[in-house]
């Protein structure tokens, strides 16, 4: 039987020497949405991530990823059960083809990837494949391109094909948008539309257009502790939520949008 809630957290806390960055946090994400989590500098969410993905360990509190406890685990033990970071986890290598960067993850999903003492041809069977996923996330032109010749969108999208290359059930997704034009913006928001079809996504936006456009449910922090959860329609129309993370002129244009 599928989980209805695909990642949970139960009182989720982090304090560093006295400051409580998270503050009994219980997030629940439904399998096969899109879910965003928002709030001012300084609420938590990246704090949140670094807990959820292993970069930190929990003060209190604990993690369930489809039921069951993940808490102790390490990052790359999550990362095989298909709990997988984009953006941080999947960085790219500038000197190799968009190609070859997906290639040596596709290396990394078979535990491969510290064989090099291997042929180069040796890796050609995983080509096939490698194209699939730049396809996938648009980028087939591409294919023979030097990353750092690459416009940034097109890098994360990139950054995209490499943790696609890993098979994640679930994505998490810091900052996707973060110092992009408008143009990138729009591609990638279709870009993450299609590759979450069939999975679940959770991201960290600052982007209050993104998140509107994008998520089926949307949890608020402050001050480290959870303010407001809801579709974006009743969480922009929260008072506290419009005090706390809304209170300039553009935030309250997007939430009367």
């Amino acid at each position: 039987m599928t989980q209805e809630f695909i990642l949970e957290t139960r009182g989720l806390t982090k304090e560093f020497r006295g400051f409580t960055a998270v503050d009994d946090v219980n997030l629940k994400v439904r399998e096969g949405h899109i879910h965003a989590l928002i709030g001012p500098n300084g609420a938590g969410k990246t704090t949140v991530f670094n807990l959820l993905t292993k970069f930190l360990p929990p003060t209190r509190g604990e993690i369930l990823y489809r039921g069951k406890p993940i808490t102790r685990m390490k990052a790359n033990e999550i990362a095989r059960l298909g709990l997988v970071r984009s953006f941080q986890i999947s960085a790219v290598f500038g000197h190799m083809t968009a190609l070859e960067n997906v290639r040596v993850a596709l290396q990394r999903k078979l535990g491969t990837s510290f064989h090099f003492w291997k042929p180069e041809r040796s890796l050609d069977h995983l080509n096939d494949r490698a194209m699939e996923l730049l396809d996938e996330v648009g980028l087939a032109e591409y294919a023979d391109v030097l990353t750092v010749e690459m416009p940034y969108g097109r890098k994360r999208a990139l950054e995209v094909a490499t943790t696609l290359a890993l098979e994640p059930t679930m994505m998490l997704l810091d900052e996707p948008t973060q110092g992009m034009g408008a143009e990138d913006v729009d591609r990638i928001v279709e870009l993450i539309r299609r590759v979450s079809r069939g999975r679940t996504v959770l991201m960290v936006e600052h982007n209050l257009s993104v998140v509107s456009r994008l998520c089926d449910r949307i949890t608020v922090l402050a001050r480290g502790a959870v303010l407001a959860e809801g579709s974006y329609q009743e969480v922009s129309r929260n008072p506290q939520v419009r005090e706390a993370y809304m209170g300039s002129d553009a935030a309250e244009e997007e939430a009367s949008a």
